[in-house]
């Protein structure tokens, strides 16, 4: 296939594709940066958390060692560029998962052997994927914001590649491109392109910012549409739901519901068709997306799992359940983002005698009463090993069914009665 075009997906002449495609690249950079992209061909957006860079320009990347050959022009930076094509790049910890990419202007490119006619984004699979928050957070998102201007044409190169990243999001990445991965492992060769993007664009923690962010305009509504759409999700609103469906998060090994049957019984009583959403389960996004689409409140401690909400329609409402010494967490991760979503967000903050915590370290000890003094002067390490994976939780379902009849009330129903 030497010299050989792929499947064309550019409709005009090839001048004005080339004026399209330098039109919708120009939106992944902003300011100074905008205006080197545009005089030079070449440019990088650089915050706190990602270095993303752009070549409007035909480039030629060797897959066996991820170098990325862009043509020079006056004006253009002339020192090679490593890029980490994931986001958190203030994570050094994580960024040990992450290979970097180099860019290379003006040095002499190796022959084709693929010519492409979309541009190509090259991005890792490494970093914390695997786990549902840091996938959507650092990958699913920022995929989105960086991807979703060209409509599907374009082409991804996923370095670090993960089979069961690319399988569990395989409904999501194939409706941003309409192109095969290039799996650099697999394909070792010299491709060529018509412009690239290395490395993500990364609002926050499960955020997508409508202004003063790169890109601009894209919204969390936005987000979520294009989920209903990979995943054929029908319902967009709480309100085109029929019987209440709750969705109760069984998480394993920490921060596990002790008396979970009983807290069912509860549910059940108060009217609601009630789905335990296991790990098993848990596991198949496509379930997953399915059953959350139709569910009106979902019930889980904090953690990973609540990132699921992504799939809840509008006006849904998440109950967190917030163990102790993780109110910080808790709203950082889940209740700001939920508003966002939107949701309605109600939390239910655990006793100390609903804890584990309790019965280990005692009703008075500091551990208990005192979790964020504790946090400050142990560091994250024990906040972590005690907080997070130390506790569990038996639930006063008395006190727990309060925080539900008031779910009923933002759904707009009438509170059970009794």
């Amino acid at each position: 296939m030497a010299g050989k075009k792929q499947i064309t997906n550019w409709s005009g002449s090839r001048m004005e594709d080339q004026e399209k495609l330098q039109f919708l690249l120009e939106k992944l950079v902003k300011g100074k940066n905008r205006a080197q992209l545009e005089a030079t061909g070449f440019a990088c957006h650089s915050d706190l958390h990602t270095d993303v860079c752009v070549s409007n320009r035909p480039v030629r990347i060797d897959t066996l060692t991820m170098k990325v050959y862009a043509p020079f022009y006056q004006g253009m930076p002339q020192a090679n560029r490593l890029v980490l094509p994931y986001p958190k790049k203030e994570d050094k910890r994580l960024m040990r998962y992450v290979s970097s990419v180099q860019i290379l202007p003006g040095n002499p490119p190796p022959p084709c052997r693929y010519t492409h006619d979309v541009p190509a984004v090259v991005f890792s699979s490494g970093g914390y994927s695997g786990n549902v928050f840091h996938d959507f957070s650092e990958l699913i998102i920022p995929l989105f914001l960086t991807s979703r201007l060209f409509q599907s044409r374009l082409r991804f190169i996923v370095t670090d590649f993960r089979v069961k990243f690319i399988g569990k999001y395989k409904n999501f990445i194939s409706h941003l491109s309409s192109y095969e991965i290039i799996n650099p492992a697999a394909n070792v060769s010299v491709h060529c392109f018509p412009g690239v993007v290395v490395g993500l664009h990364y609002h926050g923690a499960l955020a997508l910012n409508t202004t003063n962010a790169v890109p601009e305009g894209y919204s969390m509504l936005d987000f979520k549409q294009f989920l209903r759409e990979s995943y054929n999700l029908k319902i967009q609103d709480v309100s085109q739901a029929e019987k209440p469906v709750l969705v109760l998060i069984s998480r394993q090994g920490s921060r596990m519901f002790l008396n979970e049957d009983e807290m069912v019984t509860m549910m059940k009583a108060l009217g609601f068709r009630v789905v335990v959403a296991r790990p098993d389960m848990m596991a198949n996004l496509d379930k997953v997306a399915e059953e959350l689409n139709s569910c009106s409140v979902l019930v889980g401690a904090h953690g990973a799992g609540l990132t699921n909400g992504l799939f809840l329609p509008q006006g849904a409402v998440m109950v967190q359940v917030v163990g102790l010494g993780l109110e910080p967490f808790s709203a950082f991760f889940f209740g700001e983002p939920s508003k966002e979503m939107p949701l309605n967000y109600l939390e239910y903050k655990i006793e100390p005698e609903e804890s584990s915590l309790t019965s280990l370290y005692g009703r008075d000890h500091p551990v208990v009463v005192d979790p964020e003094s504790v946090a400050a002067a142990k560091g994250y390490g024990f906040e972590k090993a005690v907080y997070l994976d130390g506790q569990n939780f038996t639930i006063n379902v008395v006190r727990f069914r309060e925080t539900l009849i008031k779910a009923f009330g933002l759904l707009g129903r009438p509170a059970p009665l009794g």
